[in-house]
This record gives C-alpha cells, sequence and structure tokens, in this order.
C-alpha cells in the first residue's frame, strides 16, 4: 500500500507532502490545480521517462519520494528480497532529476538502475491513465488488454521465448545458405590464407623476438664498437684504467687506515666497487665475444619483418596480431568445411522449435478464446450499468495466416461492440463514439484492474465524458474495487468524490511572481464545501450545500448498507 509521497520543484510544485490511507481516495480542486502532477510524479518515482523540462523554473533539480507497506509474501516483497533490497516492510523509492538532465534512483536508500524502478513499480501500482480510452483502438493495446485479464503472461514468455530462438535459428539457416553459393571460391581463399600464414609458424613471442634480433643485428657494429672502447677504459694495460687506479687507491688508503679508523668504510666501499667492476669487465667481454655482425642473419630479418608487414597490411591488423588473425582463419574454415553438417543441425532444430513454438502457440490461443468468452460477457454486464443498456461487447480471436509467426503468437484480437439493442457488433474503431469509447475503457479498467496481485490503482480522471446517474455507478464500482486493493482517483465528478473514503482538496496558489500548489485532507464541512463546488462552480448556495452534504451521506450510507450485505451472505 502507498503511505505517502514527497514532491519538491516538479512543474508548478514547490514542496508537498501527502499521507495516504488504506480504501479509496479521491482528488479533487479546479482545472490546472495540478491534481495530476501527483499521478505524474509518482510515475517518475516508479522509473517513468523523464526529461529536465518538468523542473519547477529557477530551481537545478526535481525530487520525488514515495513510500510503500510491503508484506513479505508479497510480489514485490519477494522481488525486494532477491535484489537484497528489503528493509523490514518497507519500500521507499526515491527520484532524482536534474537540470543537466541526469537521473539517478534510490531504493531504500541504495542507488539502483531506473530500470529496476520500474520492475519494483509494475508490482507496486497500476496506474490508470484519463486518455487510456484513445489507446483501446489499437490492436496490440486490445490483445495486451485480454492476456493480462486471463493471466496469459508465463504462457506468453514461452511463445517469446521460442519465436526469438526459431528465429535466429531460421536467421542462421539462411546465411548458412547463402554462404554455399559461394562456398568453394570462399574455401580456397581461406585454405590460401591458411596455408600464408601456417608456413611463417608465427607467435606473439617470436614476433617480438624478430623485432629485438633486427634491432640487435642493424647496430652490431655500434655495440662491438662501444664494448671495445669500454673494456679499454676499464681493463687496459695503461695507468689510467679504472682498474689499476682503484687498485693503486686501495692499496695507498689501506696503509693509512691504522692512522684513521675512520678510512675503514671508504676503503669498504672501495673493495666493493673494485669487485663489480671486475665482474662488469668479466661481462661485458662475454658480451662483445658473443656479439657477431652477420650481414645475411640481418638481411634474412629484413626479408622476415617485411613479410609480417604485407601480410598484416592485407589483413588490416597490426604485425602482433597476426598469429590471432590465422587463428580465426583456422576456425572460419573450418566452420565452412563442416558447413554440411552445420545446415543439417540446423534444419533440424528449426523442425523442433517450429513444433514447440506452434504447440505453445495453440495452447495459448485456446487460452485466449476461453478469456474472451468470460471478457466479453463481464464487460457486456458493465455497459449495461453505465448508460449503454442493451449494449454488447465481445473480443474476436481468429488465426492469422499460419507461416505469420510472431512472439505474441498466431492470433489476430479485435474488441466488437454493438452500442445499440438489435445491431450486430462490429469493430470498436467503427461504432464507438467518445463518450461509449470512455465508458467501456473504464469498464475494462475497472475489471481488469491489478488483477488480485497489484496493492494500488491509480485512476487519473478516468471517468471524464461520464455524467450523471452513470457517474454515481462508476464511483460505486470505484469503491468496490477499494475493498481489495487501495485506490486513489484524480476527479471532477462529485459522485465520485461522494463515494471515497478520503478525499484530499488541491489546489493552486498564486504569490508575488510565483504560482504553487497546495494539497490538504478534507473532512466535515471542508468536504461539503468542496463537493458543493463541484457541483455549483463558482455560486455555492445553501441549496448546493445541502444537496452535497445528502450526496456524501447518501454515499457513505450506500457503502455501509453494501458491506452488511455482503457480512450477512456470507454469514
Amino acid at each position: 500500500m502507498l503511505t505517502h509521497i514527497h514532491v519538491r520543484n516538479l512543474a508548478i510544485v514547490d514542496e508537498i507532502e501527502v499521507e495516504l490511507d488504506a480504501g479509496m481516495t479521491t482528488l479533487t480542486g479546479e482545472t490546472g490545480a495540478g491534481k495530476s502532477i501527483l499521478v505524474d510524479a509518482l510515475g517518475l518515482a516508479l522509473g517513468d521517462r523523464a526529461d529536465s523540462s518538468i523542473i519547477r523554473y529557477g530551481c537545478e533539480r526535481a525530487e520525488i519520494s514515495a513510500g510503500f507497506m510491503v508484506s513479505g509474501d508479497s510480489s514485490a516483497g519477494r522481488w525486494l528480497q532477491t535484489q537484497e533490497l528489503d528493509l523490514d516492510g518497507e519500500c521507499q523509492l526515491r527520484r532524482i532529476i536534474s537540470r543537466e538532465g541526469r537521473s539517478r534512483g534510490y531504493i531504500n536508500g541504495r542507488p539502483v538502475p531506473v530500470q529496476l524502478l520500474r520492475e519494483i513499480g509494475e508490482q507496486l501500482v497500476d496506474i490508470h491513465g484519463q486518455h487510456e480510452h484513445q489507446s483501446l483502438l489499437r490492436a496490440p493495446i486490445q490483445r495486451q488488454l485480454l492476456d493480462d485479464f486471463g493471466g496469459h503472461r508465463e504462457l506468453l514468455d514461452e511463445v517469446r521465448r521460442l519465436y526469438e530462438d526459431w528465429s535466429r535459428t531460421r536467421d542462421a539457416l539462411e546465411a548458412a545458405s547463402r554462404e554455399d553459393a559461394d562456398r568453394d571460391a570462399r574455401l580456397d581463399l581461406l585454405r590460401y590464407q591458411s596455408r600464408e600464414l601456417a608456413v611463417l609458424g608465427l607467435s606473439v613471442d617470436e614476433i617480438e623476438s624478430i623485432d629485438e634480433e633486427h634491432a640487435r643485428q642493424a647496430n652490431a657494429g655500434r655495440l662491438l664498437s662501444a664494448c671495445r672502447a669500454g673494456l679499454a677504459r676499464l681493463d687496459d694495460d695503461d695507468s689510467s684504467s679504472v682498474q689499476t687506479l682503484l687498485s693503486e687507491t686501495l692499496d695507498e688508503l689501506s696503509g693509512l687506515e691504522p692512522l684513521d679508523s675512520r678510512l675503514g668504510e671508504t676503503t669498504g666501499l672501495l673493495s666493493e666497487a673494485a669487485v663489480l667492476v671486475q665482474e662488469g669487465v668479466r661481462s661485458l667481454r662475454d658480451y662483445s665475444e658473443q656479439l657477431e655482425i652477420d650481414p645475411q642473419r640481418l638481411q634474412w630479418l629484413e626479408d622476415r619483418i617485411g613479410t609480417l608487414h604485407d601480410l598484416a597490411r592485407k589483413h588490416r591488423c597490426k604485425p602482433m596480431e597476426l598469429p590471432t588473425v590465422a587463428q580465426n582463419i583456422d576456425r572460419y574454415l573450418n566452420d565452412l568445411v563442416h558447413s554440411d553438417q552445420r545446415r543439417v543441425e540446423l534444419q533440424t532444430k528449426l523442425g523442433e522449435l517450429d513444433a514447440a513454438y506452434r504447440d505453445a502457440a495453440g495452447c495459448l490461443s485456446r487460452k485466449r478464446l476461453g478469456t474472451a468468452r468470460v471478457f466479453g460477457r463481464r464487460i457486456t454486464e458493465a455497459m449495461q450499468t453505465l448508460g449503454m443498456a442493451g449494449g454488447v461487447f465481445d473480443v474476436d480471436v481468429k488465426p492469422r495466416s499460419p507461416e505469420t509467426y510472431g512472439p505474441h503468437g498466431l492470433d489476430a484480437i479485435e474488441f466488437l461492440v454493438s452500442a445499440n439493442p438489435g445491431h450486430p457488433v462490429q469493430a470498436l474503431s467503427r461504432v464507438a463514439s467518445g463518450g461509449e469509447l470512455s465508458r467501456i475503457s473504464l469498464s475494462i479498467q475497472v475489471i481488469s484492474a491489478g488483477g488480485d496481485t497489484i496493492p494500488t490503482l491509480i485512476f487519473d480522471e478516468v471517468d471524464s465524458g461520464i455524467g450523471g446517474s452513470v457517474a454515481e455507478i462508476v464511483g460505486q464500482k470505484l469503491r468496490a474495487i477499494a475493498a481489495r486493493h487501495q485506490v486513489l482517483c484524480v476527479t471532477h465528478l462529485p459522485q465520485v468524490a461522494a463515494q471515497a473514503h478520503q478525499q484530499m482538496q488541491v489546489s493552486k496558489l498564486a504569490g508575488d511572481n510565483t504560482t504553487h500548489t497546495a494539497i490538504r485532507k478534507l473532512a466535515g464541512e471542508e468536504r461539503i464545501d468542496e463537493v458543493a463546488r463541484m457541483l455549483g462552480g463558482v455560486r455555492i448556495t445553501r441549496q448546493t450545500r445541502e444537496h452535497a452534504r445528502e450526496m456524501l451521506e447518501l454515499g457513505q450510507q450506500k457503502a455501509s448498507r453494501k458491506r452488511t450485505a455482503k457480512r450477512k451472505a456470507g454469514a
């Protein structure tokens, strides 16, 4: 159940906080006061798309928070536990939208992607918008309404999964068949490329060592000259060599060490230096003896490097990537060699998926036919109470072309209606007027609202275009739903407002260069005044107030009598 909403800096709202109770709550107020903004704000908290234009003028960001009570055994509670986001029966959603267009979402204080807000939102709230009757004419919406009413989600998911597997397998088979057209030419090319790369026997380590050896051979003369010069300076018979000078210095200082013990540290360091110089001389001599100038080897290295760069340009890669290219060519060559077997496997798999898809889609069709009968009967019954006496609603479920596979099955679904007794049913788009379409849409929403799983249902001016006794019936139906769900209804109809357990008034307040929205819960005389305003408009007379009082009393009495009758029937 939705317990509270807090909105800051959204549209004309600077800051409002609303606490909600169970049962049916209506939001009323003048047109433009901001009633639907509260519904929009909740939609944003539940993950709806947003942009910076919704932020209140002069502000840098908008923020919406919504709190829910969630039982652990509900689908929302289990989802929170699975995501490790549960918080002792509470669910706190928060959404921040910045002027720069960034959006951040939080569940129970933890930052989450907006997609997770949508996932939990679908299990907490079902919002029915004021313009949904317009979308009722679209075939995909009609199919979705029927499937939602029938609870076909698991079977739909199975049909969709099989269709996607079938589609991928069909595409793979078509690709394999296209490759057969130039298979021989491709095989020849791939075999040539494979042999060309295999002859080189390439590896990443070898390519690195070739570059290193080439650098050594190309500069062998300089390296050898430097080694000889270094040996001459370090270890020569000349009295000026490093080893000679170092040895003489050590002999002289060692003889003076008894005169001053502090020389001991210096002579120790020089002794170590002498040892290191001897090791360096030995290492340098070994290196120079092994170093050789080999013009033929240098030419071979340059030829090989040239070949590597030619192949790299040919395959549009770097020389270091040639071993990977060779592996990919061999793998593709192997696939092409065995393409006949692969094609047979794909054909077999496609046949199996085709049969499985037809079975699942057929099962879905049978369920839809059964659901369509119940759905049509329920909507027809609702139409009789909504000013369409004698009207008939039907759902036509017929097969499409057998070859027309799709993710939603093999059925074409169409809503049919007859608004007048004795007239045959025809497509909804052809016979329903705007008012009739609105009432049919409301019937569908009332009947299919949320099933038994979604705790909170919101109706945003779905009763537009309805009035009189029909409006009172609409209010009664919404209140009846409130026995199973929490209902929040934005309405302009006093007949609907009078049926609610609670009523809140939304008003727009204008100040010096500012406009903002306020909301407050009504009780007693305040509620009578608001219903009277809805009845009488600008000028409210004593008679209008008495009418409003009577409407509220009757609305609550009827609801009380219905509860009593139900208890007696149950007993």
